[in-house]
């Protein structure tokens, strides 16, 4: 009977991030954490599908990465989660908070948002769409404090240290804690209330959409087609 090959995070990694990010972490703990997470898709129900696990890092390299919008865990529903925060797949109900940023972005720049909830086409274009624990079990939350959160900290590390600004969009006091990771005085930090509908102050109305126009135009990085 031949054995089957640990899982290694950092295998699964494009090369791009795994050399960012591998000065900011430790790898010890990233060992434990690989195996974790290959013990939950082997044991137990898990979101996103293994092949999604890092679709946010497949779609948005470091170099061209302008914007980060950070989540806190990927959804927990069948069908949802498919590697990108707050992202659903084509033909998936647009979930509550995502609604709520579609509502801000019409409000904020009068753009018409995409037609579902698929965030690819942001992705393509630089916008890193990034949780902060990367799997989840059926219960909201179910794998947190596994390691996940150093691991994705690390990503944040390695895009505070690019020489070229970056928006971070910390949307939620999760989120928002982040915000010591990102040092370097060229980026932008912009800092919001949840979109969630439970959060009814300090999301609408804050017009996180051209400021992110405004700070990536100041510094030469152009914009993006958030339609």
């Amino acid at each position: 009977m031949v054995s089957r090959m640990a899982l290694d995070l950092l295998d699964l990694l494009p090369a791009e991030w795994r050399d960012v990010m591998k000065p900011h972490l430790d790898l010890d703990a990233t060992a434990r954490l690989s195996s974790f997470v290959e013990n939950a898709y082997a044991t137990e129900t898990v979101y996103p599908p293994r092949d999604d696990l890092f679709t946010a890092f497949r779609l948005t390299s470091p170099a061209h990465t302008r914007v980060l919008v950070l989540g806190q865990d990927p959804y927990f529903k069948p069908g949802q989660a498919h590697g990108l925060s707050f992202s659903v797949r084509p033909g998936v109900a647009v979930p509550p908070s995502l609604r709520n940023v579609y509502k801000e972005l019409k409000d904020d720049l009068g753009v018409e948002p995409p037609r579902n909830g698929d965030l690819t086409g942001w992705a393509s274009q630089g916008v890193l769409m990034l949780n902060a624990v990367l799997t989840v079990g059926v219960k909201p939350g179910s794998h947190a404090n596994q390691g996940w959160e150093a691991f994705t900290d690390a990503a944040i590390k390695a895009v505070n240290d690019s020489p070229y600004r970056v928006v971070f969009v910390l949307w939620g006091s999760y989120a928002r804690k982040k915000a010591v990771l990102v040092n370097n005085p060229q980026h932008v930090v912009l800092e919001a209330g949840h979109p969630s509908p439970m959060n009814p102050k300090g999301f609408l109305g804050s017009k996180p959409f051209s400021q992110i126009k405004t700070a990536l135009l100041e510094a030469g990085r152009g914009e993006i087609n958030w339609s």
